[in-house]
């Protein structure tokens, strides 16, 4: 089923998703003076193809911040929080989302896949998280979603420094469920591991810590590029 989100992400030569957020996993501000219009704008300015907005209180977030973003910018916007019921999603989508969030570890099985179904059913993208085999192989129509592996674990409220291995271990499973886009997030804080990521078969990536923390967002993307094309001249060059 085509998506503006999904369709936004594979079409795009910088396939990051750039995260809206007010606070780190700790409670910590993360936006320092900025304001949510000058993050929007420096992330239009380096060519972001969406926009995750996070609305969960744990981040300091309100589903305000979803409103205001989808007023500053047409992009296809994710809202990130914890979805649990159908009303929430029919809010979101008015609201301006094009995909939502849904959390594998933290639904029942049958209310996990009810949730992809009712997402789906209401023209929005579910963007599923997992963190292991048995979540991925409870993804019911993967061919329609966005699966994303967090490298952080939701049971610690993803307070430790995050875990990139995992997304490297399970992307040859994600890839294989038929879903357009694997995506890996969270914990990605380095331009040079981002390359890496998306040389090793990621569609997208998702990130928010790591560009709001940066000295610049447009100095992140372009360390991002140079390192992608590092990687490109080497597997292209022969017996690299």
């Amino acid at each position: 089923m085509a998506n503006a989100f999904t369709d936004a992400l594979l079409a795009s030569d910088l396939p990051i998703i750039m995260e809206v957020k007010r606070q780190d996993a700790d409670g910590g501000p993360i936006m320092g003076d900025r304001t949510i219009p000058d993050v929007v704008s420096q992330y239009l300015a380096v060519g972001a193809p969406c926009i995750s907005v996070v609305t969960g209180k744990w981040f300091g977030g309100t589903e305000a911040m979803l409103t205001e973003v989808a007023e500053l910018t047409d992009l296809p916007l994710l809202r990130k929080d914890f979805i649990t019921r159908d009303s929430q999603i029919v809010k979101s989508k008015e609201m301006g989302a094009s995909a939502i969030l849904l959390t594998a570890r933290i639904l029942p099985k049958s209310a996990f896949q009810s949730l992809i179904d009712r997402t789906l059913g209401h023209g929005l993208v579910p963007f599923v998280e997992i963190a292991d085999h048995d979540e991925l192989d409870s993804v019911i129509h993967p061919e329609d979603c966005i699966i994303a592996i967090n490298n952080k674990d939701i049971r610690t409220q993803e307070r430790e420094a995050g875990d990139i291995d995992l997304s490297r271990s399970l992307l040859e499973a994600v890839i294989d469920t038929g879903t357009p886009c694997p995506v890996s997030a969270s914990a990605i804080l380095d331009p040079r591991v981002a390359a890496e990521l998306v040389t090793a078969g990621f569609k997208g990536l998702l990130i928010g810590t790591g560009l709001l923390r940066a000295d610049s967002v447009q100095g992140f993307v372009d360390e991002f590029e140079r390192h992608r094309a590092e990687l490109r001249e080497a597997s292209a060059t022969p017996g690299a």
